[in-house]
C-alpha cells in the first residue's frame, strides 16, 4: 500500500507541473465535454437457493460505471471478494463494469432476525450513484413426510371423487403432479381430471379406466418425493334386468305354478360390486281349467214312420257338454232305421199312409195348445211389470225418515249391509278418511271400499264393522222427492270447526240428478303462512309441523320487497314424488314466489321419518322438485352430489335443511340401499269418540303415519273435527321394507260386558299402502258393544306389529263416560319473523367471523376448518364456489338451531380452531 501511495504521489506532481507548463501556452478557455450519465444497469442480482452446501453466485453488469460493489443486509462486501471485470461498449464508447460475488450457506445461516439474507449492487460515475434491486438468497429445503396423503377409495361409477394431497413443506414450495400408474395426469388433455389450486386431485365423473393407482408428487430445486399410493376401485353395482313372461302354469289340470325370472345383467356387478337385491325369480299360483270331455244323451225316442217308412231318433252331446278344450263326442247325432222291420213296402204302404195321417193330426194339436200356453204367459208376466212399477213409483213418492244409528251404521254392520242405490253414491261422512284394511282369519280377501256400486259381489266383506265414532244423536235425514231438496237436521251443539257439512244427492223420479257438493275450507288452517320481506331477510315457520324456511340478510336485493309464503300441500291435492321402489319421507312443500331474484341461499327445512341411526346406510335419499307442469324432476341424491348440484342437503336424524337458490315445490323420497332393507319411523296413534258415550256401540280407531310433527298435526286436526279424542301419548314403531304387512289384533276384552263386531281374528294394513307413503292416515277400527249403557269401563289390550317386525302394545283402561281433554303439543315458535330479529347471530359479529375465516389459509384455519367442527363438511365443494363460504355456513348453523340457537356451540367451534380475537368480538358484542 506504501508503494501505491508513493505512485499516486508521483504521478500527482507530474500532473500539476504538465498544468503548468501548458498553462502558458493553452488559450484561456475550451469548449465544455457533455456531461457523464448516471450509471444504469445491464444486469441485476437475482434472487437464488443455496442447495444443500454449495455457494450461489450473484453478478450484476452497470455501464458507465467507475466503480460497482455490493452492499448484503446494509454492509459492504469486502472489496478482495469481488471479481470484477472491464470492457468497452463498441457502440456508445462507454465504460461497461461487470462485478460477481460468492454467498456460502455459512454466511446465510449467520445472519439473525426476521428478514431473510439480501444482497444489492451500487454504481458510481461521475454524475452519481444507482442502486439494483435486491436479490434474495435462501436455504433451500423439502421435508420429507407429506401433510396429507391420498387414500384409496372404493367409488361407483359415475361418482365425483376427490383425492387430497398436502406436500411436504418446502422452500421454495413444492410443485405438485399427480401420476396415474406412473403416468403424468394432464386435466389439458382430459377434461375429467381437475386440479385444484390446493393440489387436490378431482374426478368428476369415475370411469372404468379410472381404476388404477395414484400418486402425488412434490418437487423443487432440493429434490422430489412421492406420497404413498392410493388404489381407486370403479365398481359397478349390480342391475336387474326386465322380467321376463310369465311361464306357463305347469299344471295342466288344477292348481299349478307360474314362474318369470330376471337377471343380475343390467349392468353386471364389476370390481367387487353390489350383487342385485332381491329374488332372481318370481312365483305365483295359478289355476289351469279342467278339459272336460262330451259325452252323449240318451237317445230320444224313435219318432213317427215317415213318407218312405223310416223313422229316425237324435240324442245331443251336453251330458256333460265339451269344455275347456275337452274333446267333443264321437259318433253321430242321428240315426235312422226302416221301421216296416225289413217287410216290402208295397205290402205295408197302407200302413205308412195311416200313420202320416195320425201324424199330421198330433203336430197340429201340439201347435195350437203351445200358442195357448205363450198367450196366458204373456198376460201374466205384464201383470206382474205393472204392478212391480206402481210399487216403485210410491216409493219414491212418499218421504222415509231414517234415524242417525241406522244411517250411520248400515255401511259398517255386514249383517244388515245393503249397498246403495246407484244413483246415490255418496257415503254420508265424506270428510272420514278411508279405512284400508283387510280382515283376516276366516276369511282373507282383497281390500274393498265402504262405498259398494249395484254390480259389487254380494260376498265382499267390508274393512270395518262399526261406524268412525258414535253417532250424531239428533241428526235426522229426510228425503223428498224431486220437487225438493235433501235437508239435513243437525246439532244445535256443531259448529262450523266439526269438519265438512255432510251432503246428499236427491233423485227425480225420472231418473234426473242434482248434486249438492259439500262445503270445505279453501285452505285448512296451519298449513301456510306468509309475510314480506326485504333486504334484512327474516324466518317463514308453520308452527307444529317442522316446515320453515330461513331468508338471510342480503338475499333479498337492497330496495325490493317480496310477499313470501310458505305452504305445506295437502296430499289429496298434489301429486306425490315417489315413484317405483320409492317412498315419500317429508312433506310435499311449496315456497315462493317462484321465479324470485336470489342474492344468496335460502334455507328449507323439511321433518323427515327415515331411520338414519344404523352404522351402515340403508337409504338412498333424493330431493325431488316440481316443475311448472306438475311433473317431478330429482335435485340431488345424498352422496352423489357434484360441481353442478344445484342445492346442498344437510341431514340430521329428524330433520333435513336444503340450501337452495330456487324456490318451488319440494320433497324428500328415499328407497333402500342395499344389503340392510330401510326403515320408516311411523306413529301409533289410538283415539275414541269423546265421552259421554250414549250408544251401546264404542269404537276405537289406531292410526298409522309418519313420525313427523306435521304427520301427527293432521291427524289431531281431523280427529278433533269428527269428534275424536286421543288416548294415550303416539307410540313409535320402525316399519322396514320388507313386503310385510302391519297386523292389527284386540285382546283381553271382558267378554261378560263387552264384544268385538270384528269378524276375524286380526286385521291388516297392507305393506304398499304404508312404505308408498301416497295415502291419506291410514288406520283400523276395532267396533265394539258394551252389554248395556251402565257399562262404563274398557280394559283390553290392542297389539300393532309388523309381520316378522317390531310391535308395540297399547294397554287399555278407560272410562268411556268421562270426559278426556284432547291432547296436542303447542309451540312457542311464531309464524313469521322479520329482520335482525329472526337471528340468533348479530350482524356485526356474522361479518367479523366471515373476515377472519373466508380467506383460505395455508394450515386450513379457515372456513373448511369450521365446516369440520359444525358438521357441514360432506360436500365442501359446494360452499367453496360461494363468495363468501362462511357466510353461507353460518346460515345453515342458525337453520340447524332455531329455538335453541345459544352462540355456546359456535364459539366452542371458533375456541377449537384458534380464533381467540372472534372470540374476543363474541364477548365483547354477543351474550356468549
Amino acid at each position: 500500500s506504501k508503494v501505491s501511495l508513493l505512485t499516486h504521489s508521483a504521478a500527482a506532481a507530474s500532473y500539476i507541473a504538465a498544468m503548468i507548463l501548458c498553462a502558458e501556452v493553452l488559450p484561456d478557455s475550451f469548449p465544455s465535454a457533455p456531461a457523464e450519465p448516471l450509471p444504469e444497469f445491464l444486469l441485476e442480482p437475482e434472487d437464488a437457493f443455496i442447495v444443500k452446501n454449495r455457494p450461489v453466485q450473484l453478478r450484476c453488469r452497470a455501464s458507465p460505471a467507475t466503480q460497482i460493489y455490493f452492499k448484503c443486509n446494509g454492509e459492504w462486501v469486502n472489496q478482495n471478494d469481488h471479481v470484477t471485470r472491464e470492457s468497452l461498449d463498441q457502440i456508445t464508447g462507454l465504460v461497461v463494469r461487470e462485478v460477481d460475488i460468492s454467498v456460502s450457506r455459512t454466511q446465510v445461516e449467520e445472519l439473525f432476525g426476521l428478514e431473510d439474507y439480501w444482497c444489492q449492487c451500487v454504481a458510481w460515475s461521475s454524475a452519481g450513484t444507482t442502486k439494483s434491486n435486491r436479490a434474495y438468497v435462501r436455504i433451500a429445503y423439502l421435508r420429507k413426510n407429506f401433510e396429507q396423503e391420498p387414500l384409496g377409495r372404493e367409488v361407483r361409477l359415475e361418482q365425483e371423487v376427490l383425492l387430497q394431497c398436502r406436500p411436504p413443506e418446502g422452500m421454495p414450495a413444492a410443485e405438485v403432479d399427480w401420476l396415474k400408474n406412473e403416468d403424468v395426469i394432464d386435466p389439458s388433455q382430459d377434461s375429467n381430471f381437475l386440479i385444484t389450486i390446493d393440489h387436490d386431485l378431482i374426478i368428476k365423473q369415475a370411469r372404468l379406466l379410472d381404476t388404477a393407482n395414484y400418486t402425488c408428487v412434490a418437487r423443487n430445486v432440493v429434490a422430489k418425493r412421492r406420497s404413498s399410493t392410493a388404489t381407486l376401485i370403479v365398481y359397478v353395482s349390480g342391475g336387474w334386468s326386465s322380467w321376463t313372461e310369465w311361464s306357463q302354469c305347469n299344471a295342466q289340470c288344477g292348481r299349478g305354478w307360474q314362474r318369470r325370472t330376471r337377471s343380475c345383467t343390467n349392468p353386471a356387478p364389476l370390481n367387487g360390486g353390489a350383487f342385485c337385491e332381491g329374488p332372481p325369480f318370481q312365483r305365483v299360483t295359478c289355476t289351469s281349467l279342467c278339459p272336460v270331455d262330451g259325452g252323449w244323451t240318451e237317445w230320444a225316442k224313435w219318432s213317427a214312420c215317415g213318407t218312405e217308412c223310416t223313422h229316425w231318433r237324435s240324442r245331443e252331446c251336453q251330458a256333460p257338454p265339451p269344455r275347456n278344450g275337452g274333446k267333443h263326442c264321437s259318433g253321430s247325432m242321428m240315426e235312422s232305421k226302416n221301421c216296416t222291420e225289413g217287410l216290402e213296402l208295397k205290402n205295408n204302404l197302407g200302413r205308412c199312409k195311416t200313420h202320416i195321417i195320425i201324424l199330421y193330426f198330433c203336430m197340429g194339436v201340439a201347435v195350437y195348445a203351445g200358442l195357448v200356453v205363450a198367450l196366458v204367459l204373456c198376460v201374466i208376466l205384464a201383470l206382474c211389470v205393472g204392478v212391480l212399477a206402481y210399487r216403485r213409483r210410491r216409493r219414491h213418492l212418499h218421504g222415509d225418515i231414517t234415524d242417525s244409528s241406522s244411517a250411520l251404521t248400515t255401511a259398517f254392520h255386514p249383517g244388515n249391509y245393503k249397498p246403495p242405490r246407484q244413483d246415490n253414491p255418496h257415503p254420508l261422512h265424506p270428510s272420514a278418511p278411508p279405512d284400508l284394511t283387510a280382515t283376516a282369519g276366516a276369511f282373507r280377501g282383497p281390500l274393498f271400499s265402504l262405498q259398494h256400486g249395484v254390480n259389487d259381489s254380494p260376498h265382499k266383506i267390508p274393512m270395518t264393522t262399526s261406524p268412525l265414532l258414535d253417532p250424531l244423536p239428533s241428526l235426522k235425514i229426510k228425503v223428498y222427492n224431486s220437487s225438493t231438496l235433501s235437508s239435513l237436521e243437525l246439532p244445535t251443539d256443531m259448529g262450523p270447526g266439526d269438519g265438512e257439512i255432510l251432503s246428499l244427492k236427491s233423485v227425480g223420479t225420472v231418473g234426473r240428478e242434482r248434486d249438492f257438493h259439500s262445503h270445505t275450507l279453501s285452505r285448512e288452517p296451519g298449513l301456510s303462512t306468509s309475510a314480506t320481506l326485504g333486504n334484512l331477510g327474516g324466518r317463514l315457520t308453520i308452527p307444529n309441523t317442522g316446515v320453515s324456511l330461513l331468508v338471510p340478510p342480503g338475499t333479498i336485493p337492497q330496495g325490493k320487497f317480496y310477499e313470501m309464503y310458505l305452504i305445506i300441500n295437502k296430499w289429496d291435492k298434489t301429486t306425490l314424488p315417489s315413484e317405483g321402489s320409492q317412498t315419500v319421507l317429508s312433506p310435499v312443500v311449496s315456497c315462493g314466489p317462484s321465479g324470485m331474484l336470489l342474492n344468496r341461499p335460502v334455507v328449507l327445512t323439511l321433518p323427515h321419518c327415515a331411520q338414519l341411526d344404523t352404522p351402515t346406510p340403508d337409504w338412498t335419499l333424493t330431493l325431488k322438485t316440481q316443475t311448472h307442469q306438475g311433473a317431478w324432476e330429482e335435485v340431488l341424491t345424498v352422496g352423489e352430489e357434484t360441481l353442478s348440484s344445484p342445492c346442498y342437503l344437510q341431514l340430521e336424524e329428524e330433520c333435513c335443511h336444503v340450501l337452495m337458490e330456487q324456490l318451488g315445490t319440494y320433497g324428500l323420497v328415499g328407497q333402500s340401499c342395499p344389503p340392510q332393507p330401510a326403515c320408516k319411523r311411523l306413529q301409533l296413534a289410538l283415539f275414541a269418540p269423546r265421552a259421554p258415550c250414549l250408544s251401546l256401540d264404542y269404537s276405537l280407531r289406531i292410526y298409522c303415519i309418519h313420525d313427523t310433527p306435521h304427520a301427527l298435526k293432521e291427524v289431531m286436526d281431523l280427529e278433533r273435527s269428527l269428534g275424536g279424542v286421543l288416548l294415550e301419548d303416539p307410540k313409535p314403531l320402525l316399519f322396514k321394507d320388507s313386503y310385510h304387512n302391519l297386523r292389527l289384533s284386540i285382546h283381553d276384552i271382558p267378554h261378560t260386558h263387552w264384544r268385538s263386531k270384528l269378524l276375524a281374528k286380526y286385521q291388516e294394513i297392507p305393506f304398499y299402502h304404508i312404505w308408498s307413503g301416497s295415502q291419506r292416515p291410514l288406520h283400523c277400527t276395532f267396533s265394539l258393544e258394551r252389554g248395556s249403557l251402565a257399562v262404563s269401563q274398557l280394559t283390553c289390550k290392542i297389539c300393532v306389529r309388523q309381520v316378522e317386525g317390531e310391535g308395540q302394545i297399547f294397554q287399555l283402561l278407560t272410562d268411556i263416560q268421562e270426559v278426556l281433554a284432547t291432547a296436542g303439543k303447542g309451540s312457542c315458535l311464531p309464524s313469521s319473523q322479520v329482520g335482525p330479529y329472526a337471528f340468533r347471530l348479530p350482524d356485526s359479529i356474522r361479518q367479523k367471523i366471515c373476515a377472519s375465516l373466508d380467506a383460505p389459509s395455508a394450515r386450513g384455519c379457515d372456513w373448511r376448518l369450521l365446516a369440520r367442527s359444525l358438521g357441514f363438511d360432506r360436500y365442501l365443494n359446494y360452499f367453496a364456489t360461494k363468495p363468501s363460504p362462511t357466510g353461507v355456513l353460518l346460515d345453515l348453523w342458525e337453520a340447524c338451531h332455531q329455538g335453541d340457537a345459544d352462540l355456546v356451540s359456535l364459539a366452542t367451534a371458533l375456541e377449537e380452531m384458534g380464533k381467540s380475537e372472534v372470540l374476543v368480538v363474541m364477548t365483547t358484542d354477543g351474550d356468549c
